[in-house]
This record gives structure tokens, C-alpha cells and sequence, in this order.
């Protein structure tokens, strides 16, 4: 069986032959009306929560990292603040001085003498930010399998760089993948001009050893050969305790799970989208999609924006409300994030990556810095190369016991949001 394992054209032929076997039974079963409760999963939820707030100070860190100074004022950070999924409420700064143990705050003068923050990294983020760096390299494979198999799982093996850059935090890309990555592999991908004016990214060529879905491997590692045979293979299932299922419910998903699976990498044009095994094969998209996430999880609003890329029918998000044995949709954060149930045993991620330790040090930084602040150790900074005097960086946050924001905030008008075009100057 470990034969099988890695003869991954085997693998993908056999199920390449089975699913046109399931074409005629799909056709006669519809989509049946099934609707199943949501449940609170406190668990999953605080996988999720502290998420936003940990990405963007990651994504600030990769900024402040790649720029030619050791200081970049805050109106060029700013610009950036659109890829941060902050509150608008919530001024940069503030959010920025949170953290005083991850990021170092300075002062320059502008040319009408006011004063505009810039921040720099401490030495500790520095040094996380490049063993992060280090891990992205030494796993440079992985990243490039990941990205493919994205392009793969798309009707067009395309799709926007808009779209990429939104899911390139969740698949473990760069921050600068559009330069430290795509440009070095001119054999696999090409840029391409979308008739909407936009700019895409293609896969060249199909690599057939990439096109095996997580859960046909996982059939093979468990030997389940009746079910690679008959291509009715079933997905993990775990509800939340107490989760009560009605037996019509449970009767319904016993004969779901035995449809015919269809492979999200073949073609299913054929497939009669008002059918179960349609259904089906929307969840196999998302349990694959949600497999190349570093972490098993996804914001809704991310994968509705694959809908035509993946030639997907309108409301299809609607399975995970349908299947809750499978998805978690998590309310917190302002936000639904969708995570993969079977990848977490309460709130530990059953197979880490490595950049999630990268994060799970980031994060433990956040809540030290934190809760350091709040114990008055962060209260004074000095300005570099200005007057002498301390600038006080008292502030109101509402923010919860790790640090991370709560669902009523408010900012700390310590300095104004700085607008000015004024060049930026060397705060070192």
C-alpha cells in the first residue's frame, strides 16, 4: 500500500474512471432539503480568535522589514492598510502601539515642523520575521505545490493576483511572492491580461502527480480499497458535543457520504448541479481548498470570491451550513471564518506546519507586549533625533486579556494619522 501511496498517476486514474461510473446514478437523486442547526464550537472558536490582529501585525512586520529604512514613517504604512482587514474605526497607530515589544516607535519632523511618527521592528521581531524567512525557504517545494494546486482546483488553471494576494497569508506565500517567488519559476507560471483589466497569474503545465486530493490520500494510507474501487469514498465527520442529529438527518448523511466522490481536479461539467452528488463535489473543492491552508481555515468572504474561478454555482457556500460535521463557521472576529473540523483536535492543529510556529511566536509576542503595557512598562518613548523629553504613549484600547481586539474598540488620538507627501527621512 505504500506503493500506492506515491504512485500518484495510478491513484488519479482509477478515480478519473470511476467518477463516470457515478454519472447516470447521480442523475437520479436530487438535492434533498436538508437543513441542520448551527452550533457553538468554543474551541474552534478560539482557534480563530486573535487571528485578524496577529495577521496584521505580520503583514506590518514584513513591510517595515522589506523597506530600505530602518523606520518607515506612518502615512507610508497607511497605504498598506487595506491588506490589514483592520476595523475602520481603529487608527493604525494605535493598533501599531499595542505591541511596543514588536514594534519601535521614532519621530521625525516634517518640513512645516510637525512631528510624524515612523516605527521601526524591535530586535526580537526581527529576528522571528527572519526564521520565518529561513522556514519559506527551506520549504520553497511545498510553497510552489501549494501555490499549483491552488491554480489547479480552477477551471482556467488561472486565476486574479488580486485574488492570490487576498488567500496568500492562509497557503503560506511571501509577503513578496510577486518578486521573490513567481519571477524565479518562468517554467510553471505566466502573467497573463484578464479582460477585466486586471492582471492573472496561469499555470503552464499540469502536473499530474499534484492532481490527488487530500482525501483520496488519505484512503490510500487507511486501505480503503472497496471504497477507492467504487469511488465512494466518505469525509471525516465530528460535531460539536451535544450536537443533537434528527435520525431523517442522520439516515440523509449516511447516503450522502455514499455517493460517488468527484475529484476536485477532474472536470464535472457532467454533473447535474441540482443534485447530491453535485453537492458533493462543492464540498470535496472546499475540504481540498481548505487542505492547502497552512492552518485549515479560511474567511468566507475569501472563498466566495472564488466562485467563477472554480465554476462554482450561486449560493454555494450554503454547504457548509449543510454539512457542520464537516466546516465550523466561526462568528468571531466580526467576521465568518470557515474551519476544517477534521484538522483540529479541540484547539490543536493536528499536523503543523512550520510557519505555524513562526505565527505561534508572533502571537505569544503580542500577547507579552501586551500585557507588559498594560503593567505600565511600555508607558515612555524617547523621539530620535528631536527635542529631548519623553512622549507619553498612554492609551484606552479596548482590547481582551491576550491583546487582541475586542468587538467594541476604540483608538488613541496620540498623533494624528499623518497624510503628508513629505519624503521619507532616515529615522536611524
Amino acid at each position: 500500500m505504500v506503493h500506492w501511496l506515491f504512485s500518484s498517476r495510478a491513484v488519479c486514474s482509477i478515480f478519473l474512471c470511476e467518477c463516470r461510473k457515478g454519472y447516470s446514478y447521480q442523475q437520479k437523486f436530487g438535492l434533498v432539503n436538508v437543513k441542520l442547526k448551527w452550533v457553538k464550537d468554543k474551541s474552534l472558536d478560539a482557534v480563530v480568535v486573535g487571528g485578524r490582529d496577529l495577521r496584521a501585525a505580520c503583514i506590518l512586520v514584513s513591510i517595515i522589514y522589506s523597506a530600505s529604512h530602518c523606520f518607515v514613517p506612518i502615512y507610508r504604512l497607511n497605504r498598506h492598510r487595506g491588506q490589514l482587514g483592520l476595523p475602520q474605526d481603529l487608527k493604525l497607530s494605535a493598533f501599531i502601539r499595542r505591541y511596543p515589544n514588536v514594534f519601535c516607535e521614532s519621530h521625525f519632523l516634517d518640513s512645516g515642523g510637525t512631528h510624524v511618527p515612523c516605527f521601526g521592528l524591535s530586535p526580537e521581531a526581527a529576528d522571528v520575521h527572519q526564521e520565518g524567512l529561513n522556514v519559506l525557504h527551506q520549504n520553497q517545494k511545498d510553497v510552489l505545490d501549494r501555490l499549483c494546486k491552488l491554480l489547479m482546483l480552477t477551471r482556467d488553471r488561472m486565476l486574479p493576483l488580486q485574488t492570490i494576494d487576498q488567500l496568500k497569508w492562509d497557503i503560506g506565500l511571501p509577503y513578496d511572492h510577486y518578486d521573490s517567488l513567481i519571477p524565479h519559476h518562468p517554467e510553471l507560471f505566466s502573467l497573463v491580461h484578464l479582460p477585466d483589466d486586471r492582471v492573472g497569474l496561469k499555470l503552464l503545465s499540469w502536473n499530474a502527480n499534484l492532481a490527488v486530493s487530500q482525501l483520496q490520500k488519505n484512503a490510500v494510507i487507511q486501505q480503503k480499497e472497496e471504497d477507492i474501487k467504487s469511488n465512494c469514498l466518505a469525509f471525516p465527520i465530528r460535531f460539536t458535543r451535544g450536537f443533537g442529529l434528527k435520525r431523517k438527518c442522520m439516515e440523509w448523511l449516511k447516503e450522502w457520504q455514499r455517493l460517488p466522490y468527484t475529484s476536485p481536479y477532474t472536470d464535472a461539467s457532467h454533473l447535474d448541479p441540482r443534485t447530491d452528488v453535485s453537492e458533493k463535489r462543492i464540498v470535496g473543492v472546499f475540504h481540498e481548498l481548505l487542505h492547502l491552508t497552512i492552518q485549515k481555515k479560511l474567511e468566507r468572504k475569501n472563498v466566495s470570491n472564488l466562485r467563477k474561478s472554480l465554476s462554482l454555482p450561486q449560493k454555494f457556500t450554503k454547504v457548509f451550513e449543510r454539512h457542520p460535521g464537516i466546516f465550523y463557521i466561526s462568528k468571531k472576529g466580526d467576521t465568518q471564518t470557515v474551519v476544517l473540523r477534521e484538522a483540529y483536535d479541540r484547539q490543536q492543529l493536528l499536523q503543523n506546519h512550520p510557519l505555524v510556529d513562526i505565527r505561534e511566536k508572533f502571537r505569544g509576542m503580542l500577547r507579552e507586549g501586551f500585557l507588559d503595557r498594560s503593567r505600565g512598562l511600555y508607558k515612555k518613548t524617547t523621539s530620535v533625533g528631536l527635542e529631548k523629553g519623553p512622549v507619553k504613549l498612554t492609551c484606552d484600547d479596548q482590547l481582551d486579556s491576550n491583546g487582541f481586539t475586542s468587538e467594541g474598540e476604540s483608538d488613541c488620538n496620540l498623533f494624528s494619522e499623518y497624510d503628508s507627501d513629505d519624503p521619507m527621512r532616515d529615522c536611524s
